[in-house]
């Protein structure tokens, strides 16, 4: 597959299967540079799974590009190396290390001179984990867990940041705090391929979408036309809308 030009993500006729069970089908995707995109869908729709497959976790049939070069030639670690992270569900942090350990922990890759200003960074982004740094991080909140798995994903300065379900279990303040910091991340010159069963939240800052059903994309398209399609109103959003997205 040929990377069209600006795109730093794409993904071709993707089929992903545990064994005989085929759990996405005929999947296709694009992530440009300095963008955010939106994967929303109920729970079991195939989103964890696509992502997983993307960073190679799992295997994918089919296609996929990143950063102008052929994935399935890449282990995980060189898609690490390329510039691809990964945050999943579940954080998978170090919870007897303390938060600024485990953040040196995602720059293990690079010289200690870039992984110093890769800090600072992080810790303009999340001023909290600064304010924590010599703290374990199974002591902290959920939101300040989040902030840690995300700053560790920075940590090796990606080019494109996978999120799944970032604001899974988190009060709506911190989820608000999240969602902004992934806005900030665009700014930055990452970009953003999201997970999120909170249609409204990732509809808001995402600047194209993707709804997932079944292992399927139902619809895609610009954030805006997607939230105002009815189909998605009324399973995701939760009210009939007139073409703009509550908030």
């Amino acid at each position: 597959m040929n990377a069209a030009p600006g795109m730093l993500l794409q993904v071709c006729d993707a089929h992903i299967a545990y064994g005989k069970v085929e759990a996405v089908r005929g999947v296709s995707l694009e992530v440009a540079q300095n963008e955010i995109v939106a994967i929303i869908g109920a729970n079991g729709a195939g989103k964890t799974t696509l992502l997983n497959a993307i960073m190679g976790v799992l295997p994918l049939k089919g296609a996929v590009t990143f950063a102008r070069e052929e994935a399935a030639r890449l282990e995980i670690e060189e898609r690490v190396a390329a510039g691809l992270s990964l945050v999943p569900e579940h954080r998978e942090l170090f919870a007897t290390m303390s938060v600024e350990d485990n953040l040196r922990l995602g720059a293990f890759r690079i010289a200690k001179a870039v992984a110093a200003i890769s800090l600072e960074r992080v810790y303009t982004l999340f001023p909290r984990l600064k304010e924590r740094r010599r703290q374990l991080a199974g002591t902290l909140s959920g939101g300040e867990q989040q902030m840690l798995a995300m700053g560790r994903a920075l940590m090796g300065a990606p080019k494109l940041l996978m999120l799944d379900e970032p604001s899974l279990g988190l009060a709506p303040i911190i989820v608000a705090d999240i969602f902004r910091t992934i806005g900030e991340l665009r700014q930055s010159g990452v970009s953003v391929l999201l997970v999120e069963q909170n249609a409204r939240a990732a509809l808001q800052i995402a600047d194209r979408a993707y709804v997932m059903e079944l292992g399927e994309f139902i619809l895609h398209g610009p954030a805006r036309e997607v939230a105002a399609d009815p189909r998605v109103a009324a399973s995701y959003l939760g009210f009939q809308t007139t073409g703009e997205i509550a908030s």
